[in-house]
């Protein structure tokens, strides 16, 4: 059966090199490719988004606390119990001396494994003072980070003198609308489909809809700047961390690299390294190269393989040739050691080495001619059903290090800051359960997550930051349906509010997020 040349294009497309994964439809932006490129012509300068993903479900719980005294009452009762507590210490106590006696719980840490051992949480205050949701007796919402969190206080205070330039996004997760406790237990309004599921969820935070879906929303966003991308267009939209729905557009095509910081482009095979042999002969290479290449064949379908090939091949080139000495990107520093804070060893932090090959990507995009740049990078083992204690600790020490030297790094590429030009994000599956399990969490909804950059309105806790505390007995949490918190801003309104700052149109963004609308007014927030 003959083959179409639409559908000989389309398939080469999808196979087309592994530096490049294609993509087909999702739910999010069916329409968009009827839309066009205008933000592309009214977004001057150079911009980019990027995704740090947390895979299994990070307990943010533990990470942003509300510290008020009714507030950490109910949070200290529902998680200073089991086999292992993992109720932190709150703001002010200090870090206890291994076989001393804690004053809090009156425990004696033989190690750094347990919460006595770090000190408190560290206190943080909201520029723009949250609500004080019902059910909570407090005059007044104070907040803290968790201990290891340490390395991102100066963002958040500017007290660097750069500038506030984190902020928190309180109790985010996927919604199709407004949806209160009454009518999540009704069932009356349409949800999400399988809730606590993580790989639902974790392709709902990315594209809209569960597994199995084929465009995301940070790939149809990237659609719109194609043309604007001229000839390395290829590198619109970036991976560190494989395949992934996220970057998957409708005509963008993602482009994979590894986290070599000296040659990160996925090579097709090593006949295009030339400075090897085989069998010996010093120019088989060269060959072969040629071999590959070659598109004088008859065969149309032989034609675009070629074509796809020369491709990825010169696209390999080109993005070495900026991570190699004399490159735009060589001038990029490399993260300092983080120090585990259970181990108390200094490691590598793979998260930063991830951000450092985007921040040698943004520092040639002058070389490469890129205005519009969307990023994913990840990091695993968010799943603590267990002794959370030891794994979700030093998961956060090396998220804000990397937050942290990702900033700076950003704060002089060749002379330039490019902070006010490049917006991070955090994303999980959903956030754990409130109570603990006797050492861990179990799956949950509503979750607490990060923004960071020059352009961010920073210092501040953005929506409504919920009522804490078990859902039972006396107490009848209007946030809470047993252990689940459900969300009071959407994933639509959080990547709407990026995609309005990153040059979208509001046409664009009801595309790509159709549910956007049901949130009337407020569909933008205001941290950007």
């Amino acid at each position: 059966m003959a083959i179409s040349d639409t559908t000989r294009r389309e398939l080469l497309r999808r196979v087309s090199a592994l530096s490049c994964c294609g993509a087909a439809a999702s739910t999010f932006g069916i329409q968009l490719a009827t839309m066009g490129e205008a933000a592309a012509q009214t977004s001057p300068g150079f911009q980019a988004l990027v995704c740090i993903f947390l895979f299994g479900g990070n307990d943010a719980n533990n990470m942003v606390l509300a510290t008020d005294n009714d507030s950490w009452g109910r949070y200290f009762a529902a998680r200073n119990t089991g086999s292992d507590p993992i109720a932190l210490m709150p703001a002010g106590t200090p870090a206890t001396a291994l076989n001393a006696v804690n004053p809090v719980t009156g425990r004696t840490p033989t190690n750094f494994t347990i919460p006595e051992a770090w000190g408190g949480v560290l206190p943080i205050t909201s520029a723009i003072a949250n609500p004080v949701p019902a059910g909570t007796n407090s005059p007044a919402r104070t907040f803290g980070l968790n201990p290891h969190m340490g390395a991102l206080l100066p963002l958040w205070t500017g007290s660097d003198g750069k500038g506030q330039r984190l902020a928190i996004a309180a109790n985010v997760g996927p919604l199709i609308q407004p949806t209160t406790k009454a009518q999540y237990r009704a069932r009356s309004v349409p949800l999400p489909a399988n809730l606590q599921s993580h790989n639902d969820q974790q392709s709902t935070w990315q594209s809209g809809a569960a597994e199995g879906a084929q465009r995301g929303w940070g790939g149809l966003m990237a659609d719109q700047f194609l043309s604007s991308n001229g000839a390395n267009a290829v590198f619109t939209a970036m991976s560190t961390a494989g395949n992934t729905v996220f970057l998957a557009g409708q005509n963008v095509v993602q482009y994979q690299m590894s986290t070599s910081q000296t040659a990160p482009a996925i090579r097709i095979n090593s006949a295009t390294n030339t400075a090897t042999t085989v069998f010996g002969g010093a120019n088989a290479n060269v060959r072969i190269r040629e071999i590959i290449r070659d598109t004088t064949g008859s065969s149309a379908f032989m034609k675009d393989f070629g074509a796809k090939v020369i491709r990825s091949q010169d696209a390999t080139d080109t993005l070495n040739a900026q991570f190699a000495a004399g490159g735009a990107g060589a001038t990029v520093a490399a993260p300092t050691q983080l120090l585990n804070p259970i181990t108390r060893a200094n490691e590598t932090n793979s998260l930063a080495v991830q951000l450092q090959s985007v921040a040698k990507v943004i520092a040639s995009n002058a070389a490469l001619g890129t205005k519009k740049q969307v990023f994913f990078v990840s990091m695993g083992g968010f799943d603590n059903h267990d002794i959370q204690n030891t794994t979700q600790s030093p998961l956060m020490a090396r998220l804000a290090h990397a937050l942290a030297y990702f900033d700076g790094a950003l704060s002089n590429i060749n002379g330039v800051d490019y902070r006010n030009a490049v917006t991070t994000f955090t994303a999980s599956d959903f956030s754990r359960t409130f109570t603990t399990n006797g050492d861990g969490t179990d799956h949950a909804w509503g979750s607490h997550h990060f923004v960071m950059g020059g352009a961010v309105k920073g210092g501040s806790v953005y929506g409504q930051f919920p009522t804490v505390g078990v859902d039972q007995g006396t107490f009848a949490n209007p946030d809470m349906s047993g252990n689940v918190l459900i969300p009071t801003m959407s994933v639509d309104q959080y990547a709407g509010t990026m995609g309005k700052w990153f040059g979208l149109t509001d046409a664009q963004l009801s595309s790509i997020f159709p549910n956007l609308n049901n949130f009337g007014s407020n569909k933008y927030l205001g941290f950007l």
